[in-house]
């Protein structure tokens, strides 16, 4: 009997031993479940907070690049401003100075400014230097008219004055072109007292009234032949008005002698002369008197 009771207290202990085992085996992969799930709770937290904190950059970049882009915006049309003083010094720069580097310099430096978005300080950078670009081609032009007026001043002052510096200009070029580069030029309304277009001076130099810049390119270059045929003709004025021939070809006029030697040079005004008197004047152009 008793060997029955601790038989059956023994078996009754092994039970429940194996029920605290069995237990503690269910409590410690509860405890390893709860483990698990709380590492990839914080994972996943880890990874919230990674995604909060590239967004929050991305975002910060953005309205960055934003703002960047908006400020490079706001200082383009002050560029543009630039820019077109600049084309308008290079036009009045056309044919007194060489802009050829200039050209090139606000080619480069618009390119530039096209390709910046985000950086206002190139621009600003660039805007000053179209400024320069523009003053430099201002002085230049007034440097080039102010050397011209120099060159070329007579004795009562400046090379032009109603007829302004593109008027003069385009006298100058005709009378370079009719072979008088060397020839001193001004603008005076003082010829035959206002009446005569242009005259010649026995000092070397010629003098042209204003409107002549506004005349046709061949009477104009006409013009400049004939005063520089008179400048010829004052060089060798003693033994022009000397010679028998000067009398009896041209009547001893200058005038005609004038119109001749333009002939002779390819500038024929409204007075001809023939194949002789041609021959004879066109001794005068180098300083020989027949």
């Amino acid at each position: 009997m008793i060997r029955r009771v601790l038989a059956v207290m023994v078996a009754s202990a092994v039970l429940l031993s194996a029920g605290i085992i069995g237990r503690a085996d269910g409590l410690d992969q509860q405890r390893a479940d709860a483990v698990a799930e709380l590492r990839s709770l914080a994972f996943q937290a880890h990874g919230a907070a990674q995604r909060t904190d590239y967004l929050e950059g991305a975002v910060e970049r953005a309205e960055q690049d934003t703002a960047d882009r908006a400020a490079v915006l706001e200082l383009r049309p002050a560029f543009l401003t630039e820019l077109t003083a600049l084309g308008t010094a290079l036009e009045g720069a056309e044919g007194r100075v060489d802009t050829a580097t200039h050209r090139a310099s606000a080619l480069s430096t618009q390119q530039t400014v096209l390709a910046e978005k985000v950086n206002p300080d190139t621009v600003l950078a660039a805007t000053a230097t179209i400024r320069a670009l523009t003053e430099r081609v201002g002085s230049e032009t007034a440097g080039w008219e102010a050397a011209q007026a120099a060159r070329n001043a007579g004795p009562a002052g400046p090379a032009w004055t109603t007829s302004g510096p593109d008027g003069y200009a385009r006298v100058r070029a005709a009378l370079d072109l009719v072979g008088g580069g060397g020839v001193g030029l001004y603008e005076s309304s003082s010829c035959a007292g206002g009446n005569a277009p242009a005259c010649a001076n026995s000092n070397g130099y010629i003098k042209y009234r204003a409107d002549i810049a506004d005349w046709s390119e061949g009477r104009l270059n006409w013009a400049m032949a004939h005063e520089l045929a008179h400048i010829h003709q004052f060089r060798v004025w003693g033994a022009l008005n000397s010679s028998p021939s000067y009398g009896s070809m041209f009547g001893g006029d200058p005038e005609f002698l004038a119109n001749c030697m333009a002939v002779v040079r390819g500038y024929p005004g409204s007075v001809g002369c023939n194949g002789d008197q041609q021959v004879w004047a066109s001794g005068i152009w180098v300083g020989a008197v027949r």
